[in-house]
């Protein structure tokens, strides 16, 4: 009998730690149902003609079973109670972060994108906290980021913070921001360090600044029918290395930016390490996008403030 092929879509370089937890996704698994899975990572599908964004349909079309994708992309895609992740300033810590998806907020959240999009989350992913960079001078205040073409996410709610900084947002995968980049049409753009590091934006960007504004929320997802279909200790074996995974992947987000602040490309470019006192000017700059969504995210926040 032909084993049943797993096949894991990413988007980012092989050793980037979300790809590292695939991996670590793909032995768990192979240790369990043996030769009757067969695993298959694709770390960057941008490498194979594909654009970041096509991920989803790829997994939707079964041409790929699984994906670890931004917990962003739920909010314009059938679960719009993930866009509490992309509300500023929730979290304090990984920790925190951890302990909310672990919990009720977990529970809420995975119910959502199963009755919503085509998919069924295995395990709630940590690509750290997200910090700017641009190319045009440091930025230590919210006055500093008056004007500039910053690259968003598909979530309105990003758009929402860059614009309460004065910012100018522009929609666009990670392939077309690096090329506009190169080109000097985009000023700015958000990201955990793992990810400026990794697509290698410092060197377009050399200007960083720690703001940590929203936290970099993932999921590791399957498509529901697809898995739905597989024999039950299938299932079991894959729920069991998704937690497997999990566990590797959020000790690897939390020393990830120690390991990136500490290595020789980071003491190229400038790295602006706000106070407290900075860092709380940013959180009261776009505190009208939290007043402004508080009633739709109510018993979300609640969750997320009781995990504290």
């Amino acid at each position: 009998m032909a084993p049943i092929e797993i096949g894991l879509v990413g988007y980012q370089n092989p050793d980037s730690i979300l790809n590292r937890a695939s991996r670590g996704f793909g032995d768990a698994l192979k240790a369990r149902p043996g030769d009757e899975v067969a695993f298959r990572l694709t770390p960057d599908i941008t490498r194979h003609g594909h654009k970041q964004f096509e991920r989803p349909a790829l997994v939707v079309s079964g041409e790929f079973a699984m994906m670890y994708q931004s917990t962003s992309y739920f909010t314009h895609s059938g679960a719009p109670d993930f866009g509490v992740l992309d509300l500023p300033y929730r979290f304090a810590s990984h920790g925190h972060a951890h302990r909310a998806l672990d919990g009720e907020l977990g529970v809420r959240l995975a119910r959502a994108a199963s009755e919503g999009p085509p998919f069924r989350v295995l395990g709630f992913w940590d690509n750290g906290f997200r910090h700017l960079s641009n190319a045009q001078h440091p930025i230590r205040t919210p006055e500093d980021c008056r004007g500039l073409r910053i690259r968003t996410l598909t979530s309105p709610l990003h758009g929402e913070v860059f614009e309460a900084l004065g910012m100018r947002p522009e929609v666009m995968d990670i392939a077309t921001l690096l090329d506009r980049a190169k080109a000097g049409t985009i000023d700015a753009q958000d990201n955990p360090l793992t990810n400026i590091f990794g697509f290698g934006i410092q060197a377009l960007q050399p200007h960083i600044t720690m703001t940590g504004h929203i936290w970099g929320g993932s999921t590791l997802v399957v498509n529901r029918a697809v898995f739905d279909g597989w024999p039950p200790h299938v299932r079991t074996a894959v729920r069991e290395a998704a937690e497997v995974a999990t566990s590797v992947q959020r000790t690897l987000a939390a020393e990830e930016d120690e390991r990136i602040l500490a290595s020789t490309e980071a003491r190229d470019v400038e790295i602006v390490a706000l106070t407290e006192a900075e860092r709380l000017r940013f959180a009261r700059a776009v505190q009208p996008v939290v007043d402004r969504h508080r009633h739709d995210y109510a018993d979300l926040l609640r969750l997320i403030s009781a995990a504290a």
